[in-house]
């Protein structure tokens, strides 16, 4: 009878384990080519933010910082009082990277690990699209971001950011192709420009583009997620850290704004940390860049030609061990303050602005996709000041890795579990 009872509990431990280690494991499965999901959900459950006029922050801080001037942080909260909608509109993905609209309302998105795929706005996704060199898909590398170029409707061509592997370690490089007239390639595959040096390193890329009104590349960049590298981030021979300005053949894009003869040309700003977010102002054609911070101190910054934004000089965050990022200092001559800071971070990734009329409150807002804080966030834009935040679809659980606004004027975006969630109408 004792050894009846002893394998009974040995079965019932055997089957308890199983059942809770298949829990959350289930994986997504791969979209097939004309594949659709659409799951509605409530828009009480993905926007649950705090009370307006209450602060949209409320958790501890992980600093002791104080800003320097008044909503540089934890402004008030605000509530869209438009009748939105929210769904699940595709999945399957493979790790997307980067999503852009095209000009039949359909949109181009990248897989980390070196492919392309095309969505309807219903959510229907195309098989994979080949035409890539070998990424390196290693920690935060692969293919990365994805623009149209203004005259894709006649030349169909796309711009990339992708980490070029080599025998000396890794870079941001830049590349063009067309996308073929079915979607199945992307033809003559180009890169125009890279981000030299290499170095071996498996994060900082940066990697957004956005493109000036007429045609130029702004390109982020990365520290490249080393301290010991972090010194070339306030140097000008190389392209660490930095926003570039190119030509879509690569080229300097006009003067340098660096006032130091041996700059390279191409160099716009410098200082940056990680910068996964870049967009334009629809009206003032100001850039905007969402940067990564370290341990807090995630910025919202505009960018200037020249301008120095002081990493790893000043920051609003600490190392992740809890050490002060150089001397502890958040403000320094000849160093920019950020618009607008998190603590805790939101991990901001890509972004973009709202310049639609088919919802009105929300026209030249920021709406930008956070990683560990699992939200999309809504910046509140008056004089260059932020005046207000919201956030979306913070009840899903999911890094929202970029968002994009389609032809009809909805905001769609793409997350790590390769899913694509639509607001709007």
């Amino acid at each position: 009878m004792k050894k009846i009872r002893v394998l009974l509990m040995v079965l019932f431990a055997v089957l308890f384990i199983t059942a809770c280690g298949n829990q959350g494991t289930k994986e997504a499965p791969p979209a097939e080519e004309g594949s659709t999901t659409k799951e509605n959900i409530t828009t009480e459950e993905s926007n649950e933010g705090k009370p307006e006029g209450t602060p949209v922050e409320t958790a501890a801080p992980e600093t002791d910082y104080e800003p320097a001037f008044p909503e540089q942080t934890r402004v008030k909260a605000v509530k869209t009082e438009f009748d939105y909608q929210t769904s699940k509109i595709a999945e399957g993905l493979n790790s997307p990277w980067g999503i852009a609209v095209l000009p039949d309302g359909s949109f181009a998105i990248t897989e980390k690990g070196g492919s392309l795929r095309v969505m309807s706005p219903e959510g229907n996704l195309s098989g994979v699209i080949a035409g890539f060199p070998e990424v390196d898909s290693r920690g935060q590398g692969g293919l990365l971001d994805v623009k149209a170029a203004p005259d894709f409707a006649e030349s169909r061509m796309l711009y990339f950011t992708f980490s070029e592997p080599s025998e000396e370690g890794n870079l941001t490089a830049v590349a063009k192709g067309r996308l073929s007239d079915n979607n199945t390639a992307v033809e003559n595959f180009t890169v125009i420009y890279r981000a030299m040096p290499y170095y071996e390193s498996e994060g900082h890329f940066g990697s957004r583009i956005a493109l000036d009104p007429e045609g130029n590349l702004f390109i982020s960049t990365g520290d490249r997620m080393d301290s010991a590298n972090r010194r070339k981030v306030q140097e000008f021979d190389n392209g660490h850290g930095k926003i570039l300005h190119i030509t879509p053949d690569g080229n300097a894009a006009g003067e340098s704004p660096i006032e130091n003869e041996e700059a390279n040309p191409e160099i716009y700003s410098y200082g940056h940390r990680n910068v996964q977010g870049l967009d334009i102002h629809p009206e003032t054609g100001e850039l905007w860049a969402s940067e990564m911070g370290p341990e807090g101190g995630d910025e919202l910054n505009l960018i200037l030609p020249g301008r120095n934004y002081g990493w790893p000089l000043v920051s609003y965050g600490v190392e992740y061990g809890g050490q002060p990022v150089g001397e502890g200092i958040t403000e320094m001559e000849n160093t920019e303050q950020p618009v607008y800071y998190w603590d805790p971070v939101l991990a901001p990734s890509g972004m973009t602005f709202y310049s639609s009329d088919e919802i009105p409150e929300w026209k030249n807002n920021l709406f930008i996709g956070g990683l560990r804080s699992q939200h999309i966030a809504r910046i509140v834009l008056e004089d260059n000041r932020v005046v207000g935040e919201e956030r979306f679809l913070e009840n899903e659980g999911e890094r929202f890795r970029d968002v994009e606004m389609g032809q009809d004027g909805a905001l769609y975006s793409i997350t790590d579990n390769g899913n694509v969630y639509r607001i709007g109408k």
